[in-house]
C-alpha cells in the first residue's frame, strides 16, 4: 500500500524541474491552481493542459505516478462532473425529465470539472513528486515568516508539516502489516453490509492510533538526542538558493495567467 501510495513519496530524478529552487515550485503551483479557476473554454484548458503536460515531461518521471494520483479520488470526480451534467439546465436541451437535465452547457461543464480536477491533482502530484519533504516546508516557512510578528510559531508548524509528509507512508505501510493481519482472523474490510465494514474497520484504525501514539515519544526522544532545538536562532545545513532560471519559471506563469484571462469566454 505504501509503495502505491503518491502523496508524501519523493522520486530522485536528475531532471530540470528537480533542480528548481522550492519556493518557486510552490508559488507556481499556487498561480497555476488559481489559473484553473479562469479558464472556461476549450481554448484555456487545452493551454493548461499543455502547460502541465510540459511539466511533467521536464520532471523526468514516468506519467503512470501521475495517473495513481488520480485514481483514487477518480470515482468521486466522476461523480461531481455527472451532477454537473444532470442537473445543469441551458439553452441547448437534449433531454429533460423531472428535475433532470441533460444540455450541452451541462455536459460542457461537467467536462471542465472533470478535466480541473485531474489537472489539480496533476500539479499537486509533480510538486510533491520532485520536492523533498524538508525543501517544501523550507518554503512554506519562508513564506509564513511575516506572520512571525504576530507571534505565530511558523518554525513549529512547518517542522510538524514535515513530519506528518514524512510518515504519511509509513503510516500507509503499517496500515496494510494490521489489514493483512486481520484478514487472516477473518476480517473482510470489502464485503458484507456497510454497518459489519466499518465496525470492522474499527479493528484497523485502534492498533494505527496506538502505533502513532507510541511512536511520538519515539521520535521525540530521538530529536532531542540528536540535539534538536527550534527557535529564532536555528540555522539550516542546506539553504535555499533562488537562480535566474527560476524567475524565468515564475514570469511563465505569469504570461500564462495573461493568456488564459484573455482568451476565457
Amino acid at each position: 500500500m505504501g509503495q502505491k501510495l503518491i502523496v508524501g513519496r519523493y522520486i530522485p530524478v536528475d531532471s530540470f524541474v528537480h533542480h528548481l529552487d522550492s519556493r518557486a515550485k510552490l508559488l507556481a503551483t499556487i498561480l497555476y491552481l488559481v489559473i484553473l479557476f479562469f479558464a472556461n473554454n476549450w481554448i484555456t484548458y487545452l493551454i493548461l493542459t499543455l502547460f502541465v503536460g510540459l511539466g511533467i515531461y521536464l520532471s523526468g518521471i514516468s506519467f503512470t505516478y501521475f495517473l495513481r494520483g488520480v485514481r483514487p479520488m477518480i470515482w468521486l470526480i466522476t461523480f461531481t462532473a455527472l451532477l454537473q451534467m444532470l442537473f445543469t439546465s441551458g439553452p441547448t436541451m437534449y433531454f429533460q425529465f423531472g428535475f433532470i437535465y441533460i444540455s450541452k452547457e451541462g455536459i460542457q461543464n461537467g467536462l471542465f470539472i472533470f478535466l480541473r480536477f485531474v489537472l489539480i491533482i496533476f500539479i499537486s502530484t509533480l510538486l510533491t513528486l520532485t520536492t523533498e519533504a524538508l525543501d517544501l516546508t523550507d518554503a512554506i516557512e519562508f513564506f509564513l515568516k511575516p506572520l512571525k510578528i504576530f507571534k505565530f510559531p511558523v518554525h513549529e508548524m512547518t517542522l510538524m508539516l514535515a513530519l506528518a509528509l514524512r510518515f504519511v507512508p509509513t503510516m500507509m505501510d503499517e496500515a496494510e502489516v494490521i489489514m493483512n493481519a486481520q484478514r487472516a482472523r477473518g476480517v473482510s474490510f470489502s464485503e458484507g453490509p456497510i454497518m459489519q465494514r466499518l465496525k470492522n474497520l474499527i479493528s484497523l484504525l485502534i492498533p494505527l492510533f496506538i502505533s502513532s501514539y507510541d511512536r511520538a515519544p519515539q521520535l521525540a526522544t530521538a530529536m532531542e538526542a540528536r540535539g534538536y532545538q527550534g527557535g529564532e536562532n536555528r540555522t539550516k545545513y542546506r539553504e535555499l538558493t533562488w537562480k535566474k532560471i527560476d524567475t524565468v519559471v515564475l514570469l511563465s506563469f505569469l504570461v500564462l495567467f495573461s493568456t488564459v484571462y484573455l482568451l476565457r469566454g
